[in-house]
């Protein structure tokens, strides 16, 4: 079966769904015209301002996370915008669009007035952008204070965005540092927005020197509040993402902790459209994109599906509100021995936080009680061997109330 990796976002062509996400990885058009060489179908400039506003930026502006001694688990940053201002990038944007005419140039922008953005929006319109990104949700900078954390706010300047685009489609970035997404987001659509992007960075502190007892990335020994990225916030994102796709009629271009093929096709299945990476590419190179484009290829043609239009949103119609879930639905952990690391993570776990159903048998191998075992998902989780313990439905069910 031929697959089609073809979207249409916004009234506009992607040549599969994959972006770089504004991030340094997008700020020279060297590197951008080596992601279109590569087989990426779009880009998003970094975000850009008007000549008279000063980018002063610090420096070291990024730090890593671990997880349990594994290197980036998430990405902290405290950068703020390019240091190229507009004029530098409409001459970018001209020669991409000359050299790559089937590649998708988005255009990302920041203004502290409505004379700024509506300025940004007609310079890079007339440089040839496809798209605007209206970045007005990053945590870090002006005291935290952003645009989409008010649904007043940003119905006003998408608004003034809005009205200035004469072709480009305008597409508002949302954060996760707000309460309610949905009621942002319907102030986007009701100033006029044709697409969504979601999500930008989540507002975190990368940690603290021990020794120094800086916080991280220190400059000059000291550092501020930033936005996080990776893998980190991936459950975030798509959390935000399927709301999204739930609630407002508008495309979403799905950004936030991406890094396989596998973690596209989630977020495909929550309802975006597009899919940016900004991590993934820093940490290993525009070279992913084929592996990307395979993997979901092959999982669509597995599927008997296409196009990627045909994935999209498949996996909301299960997401329900807490009341619709069944209480009479009943698992049991099954433990294939053979895979077994007999480390005995299991039975810790589940002695200390679940229900104390594993124990340890003969040559150390988990045990476990069925009549004990709520099927809770504990030691699912912590166990390292991906598929060794899996949840067994069995008939009946279990006839209990309460929690942990």
């Amino acid at each position: 079966m031929a697959v089609d990796l073809s979207v249409d976002f916004a009234g506009v062509k992607f040549v599969n769904p994959f972006v770089v996400a504004a991030s340094p990885s997008s700020d020279r058009l060297e590197l951008v015209g080596r992601s279109f060489e590569a087989g990426w179908a779009g880009s998003v400039l970094k975000t850009t301002s008007v000549e008279k506003e000063p980018v002063d930026l610090v420096f070291p502006i990024m730090a890593g996370v671990e997880v349990e001694e594994k290197r980036l688990g998430g990405l902290f940053n405290i950068d703020l915008i390019s240091e190229r201002h507009i004029d530098e990038i409409e001459k970018d944007i001209r020669i991409l669009k000359k050299e790559f005419p089937d590649r998708v140039v988005i255009g990302s922008i920041m203004a502290s007035s409505r004379e700024d953005w509506v300025e940004l929006v007609r310079r890079l319109e007339d440089a040839g952008a496809d798209i605007i990104e209206c970045s007005m949700s990053c945590p870090q900078g002006e005291g935290g204070s952003i645009p989409v954390a008010d649904p007043v706010l940003t119905e006003k300047v998408t608004r003034w965005i809005k009205e200035a685009a004469r072709r480009a489609p305008v597409c508002v970035k949302l954060t996760p540092n707000v309460t309610d997404i949905v009621a942002v987001a319907r102030a986007a659509q009701a100033g006029g927005a044709d697409a969504l992007c979601a999500i930008d960075t989540v507002k975190a502190l990368a940690g603290v020197d021990l020794e120094t007892e800086e916080p991280l990335p220190s400059v000059g020994g000291k550092s501020t509040w930033g936005g996080l990225s990776g893998p980190a916030i991936k459950p975030i994102a798509l959390g935000c993402v399927a709301e999204l796709a739930q609630n407002v009629p508008l495309p979403i271009a799905g950004v936030g902790g991406i890094t396989t093929w596998a973690d596209a096709a989630e977020f495909i299945l929550l309802g975006a459209t597009t899919l940016q990476l900004c991590t993934a590419v820093m940490k290993y190179g525009f070279g992913i994109i084929e592996e990307l484009c395979e993997g979901l290829a092959f999982y669509l043609e597995r599927k008997g599906l296409s196009t990627v239009a045909q994935l999209r949103g498949r996996a909301l119609s299960r997401l329900v509100p807490h009341e619709e879930l069944s209480r009479t639905y009943k698992a049991v952990s099954s433990i294939d021995h053979s895979m077994c690391q007999k480390d005995g993570l299991c039975v810790v776990a589940c002695r200390d936080g679940a229900y104390g159903a594993i124990t340890l048998g003969p040559d150390r191998l988990p045990l476990v009680d069925e009549e004990k075992c709520r099927g809770c998902g504990l030691c699912t989780a912590v166990c390292p061997v991906p598929g060794c313990i899996k949840l067994r439905p069995v008939a009946g069910g279990n006839g209990r109330k309460g929690r942990l």
